[in-house]
């Protein structure tokens, strides 16, 4: 399975920004799909996952301003970003995984820079 991640770019705090992963290879139907971000120096931030079944889970700090989603038919994940503040600047990974948790992904795709700067 190969995970291609795009959408990032440089934005304004306040501005919205989609960013997509399109998943080939494999159909990832029943896999759980999520993003995580990382800015460097810094671990590894849990953003959003969403389940086969539509289950979504969200990391504080993004909460109420992310939005996840899926497209089976496409085979693609999307993450609708709202309200963008400067310290949601990273770089942005999905994945996806049989784990709901996403602890330890089985597929990750490379990431796309979001820069939130004023």
């Amino acid at each position: 399975v190969q995970l291609q991640a795009s959408g990032g770019g440089v934005v304004q705090p306040g501005d919205s920004l989609r960013l997509s992963c399109a998943a080939s290879g494999r159909t990832l139907r029943t896999y759980t799909l999520g993003w995580f971000r990382q800015v460097p120096g810094k671990e590894r931030e849990f953003v959003a996952s969403i389940r086969w079944n539509g289950e979504t889970r969200y990391g504080d700090s993004v909460k109420d301003r992310f939005t996840i989603s899926r497209d089976n038919a496409k085979n693609t994940m999307y993450l609708q970003m709202s309200s963008l503040k400067l310290e949601d600047t990273a770089v942005y990974y999905c994945a996806a995984d049989n784990d709901p948790r996403l602890q330890r992904p089985r597929f990750r795709g490379q990431g796309t820079q979001v820069t939130v700067s004023s």
